[in-house]
Parts: structure tokens; C-alpha cells; sequence
């Protein structure tokens, strides 16, 4: 059973007492960069859940309303900065302390922080795939095609919503325009795993390769809800390696935990960028 404790100063002894560390992040590491995250403090969700991409992909009806609203939201998450949070994980990256951080963002964040060892576990928002042809583009450029396609949605604007979404209610997203691939007219899709997607199978071999080799793990921000990032936290408790949490509220591996801070991301660990 884990120690819940508002002291860092115990999970400062846990770092400092460990150097191959692997550390999982979520969406509570980048909500003081004004990225909402999913869910409440029990792990339930706060909104109707992400687009699935069974969805995504059966339905041009729902890919007309998943990229307007992406259009909309991309204004304010493109422009997202590092937070202490991100700061303080890339500082223990470059004290040698960590050997991986695997991320279920998708905003980037912890490489703008300066982490460079980083598997960024659900893809990266900031890039456009093509479906068919597999063609890549960057997302800032997709947003020039699809303000160019529908001028007249510049005008809307929205409350924030997780992973550069926007909630427009009561919208009528029937004349949105969706640019197909420019190299062979396929569907784009964002560069992330959706829901109902895998991981891809080398992504998940490698983090679990650091999780085998690793002397703890830190996770951080995440309720671990979605089972593709707490398989790594099963794995580091297979082995009988120690692993401390940073989470405001419950998380699925409550019962795992050598100890657990119940504080935002950035306070916690603050110390990391002191001196």
C-alpha cells in the first residue's frame, strides 16, 4: 500500500537514491501549460470521451467535426509553453538520473523542456499523417489548408478542451471542408493513437526494455486509466522495483506504490530546479 504525502522531501530521497529511472507521464504534467486534462481526481471522465478511430475513420461526417473543432483549438494549444513540471523532468534527465521518459501526451512538451530521451507513447499532435500513402505533414501547415478551405470558421472561437480539441456545441459542421493528402487524397489524420488504435510494437518494446533495466519509476500526472501506459507500472512492480507517483487523486496503481505525492505536477517537483 502506498504513502500519501504532501512533503517532497521523501520523494527527493527517492530520486536521489536511484539512477536508472524510467518515468511515465500524462495529461496532469501539462495542465499549467493550459492543456485540459480528461479526467477528475476518481479517474472518471470529466467529458464525453476522445473520438475513437473506428469513428474517425468510418464516417466523413465525423472527421468534418473532429478537425473544425481541431482548427479551432489548435490556435491555443500550438502556442503551449514547458511548465516547471516539464522543466523539473528534463533537469533529471540531465542529471543522469532518468534513462527514459515515456509520455501519453501528445503536445510535445517535455522536448520544447529540453528531455531528449523521450517515447512519446500516443504519437505527437504537432504532425498530420496520410492514411493511405503515409505522407507527413507538419500541423501548423495543415491548419493554413484548412483556414484557406474554410475562412469563415476563423471567426470561432471556444473553450479549451484536451489535446488541442475545442467544445463547439451546437455547430452545424455539414459545409466544413476537410483538405484531403495532397500527394495521393487519402484521409489525414492527426499523428496520435486514438482510440481503438494500437501502439505500435516497437514503441511498446522499447519503453518496456528501459522498464526491465530500470532501478525505479516515477510516474507523474496520470490516473493510468488507459492500460497502454500502466502495463509499464505492471511490469516495474513484476520486477519488485520501487515506484513513487506524482497525482492529484486516485490512479489505477494506488496499490502498487512504494509512496505517492497528492500535489500539481510542478510544485512537487520544484526541488528538482532549485540550486
Amino acid at each position: 500500500m502506498c504513502v500519501v504525502m504532501a512533503d517532497p522531501s521523501a520523494l527527493k530521497s527517492f530520486l536521489d537514491s536511484h539512477s536508472r529511472i524510467v518515468v511515465l507521464t500524462g495529461a496532469g504534467c501539462s495542465t499549467n501549460s493550459g492543456i485540459p486534462d480528461y479526467r477528475d481526481t476518481d479517474g472518471q471522465w470529466k467529458r464525453t470521451p476522445p473520438v475513437t478511430y473506428q469513428a474517425f475513420m468510418g464516417a466523413e461526417e465525423t472527421r468534418r467535426r473532429y478537425w473544425a473543432r481541431s482548427m479551432v483549438g489548435w490556435r491555443r494549444f500550438g502556442r503551449a509553453q514547458p511548465n516547471g513540471a516539464h522543466r523539473a523532468l528534463a533537469r533529471l534527465e540531465a542529471q543522469g538520473r532518468s534513462s527514459l521518459l515515456v509520455t501519453q501526451n501528445v503536445d510535445r512538451l517535455h522536448q520544447a523542456a529540453g528531455a531528449s530521451n523521450v517515447i512519446d507513447l500516443h504519437g505527437r499532435l504537432d504532425r498530420v499523417r496520410c492514411m493511405r500513402c503515409g505522407a507527413t505533414l507538419s500541423r501548423a501547415e495543415f491548419q493554413h489548408e484548412l483556414a484557406h478551405a474554410n475562412p469563415h470558421w476563423l471567426a470561432h472561437d471556444a473553450a479549451d478542451a484536451p489535446d488541442g480539441d475545442a467544445d463547439l456545441d451546437g455547430v452545424d459542421f455539414a459545409e466544413f471542408t476537410v483538405p484531403a493528402c495532397q500527394v495521393c487524397g487519402g484521409i489525414l489524420k492527426p499523428d496520435v493513437v486514438f482510440f481503438g488504435e494500437t501502439v505500435p510494437r516497437d514503441v511498446v518494446a522499447t519503453a518496456r526494455d528501459h522498464v526491465d533495466h530500470a532501478d525505479a519509476m516515477l510516474v507523474v500526472g496520470t490516473s493510468l486509466m488507459v492500460y497502454s501506459g500502466f502495463r509499464f507500472v505492471r511490469a516495474a512492480a513484476d520486477r519488485n522495483i520501487p515506484i513513487a507517483a506524482v497525482n492529484l487523486g486516485r490512479t489505477r496503481a494506488d496499490d502498487l506504490l512504494s509512496l505517492k505525492v497528492e500535489a500539481p505536477c510542478d510544485e512537487a517537483l520544484a526541488f528538482l530546479l532549485e540550486g
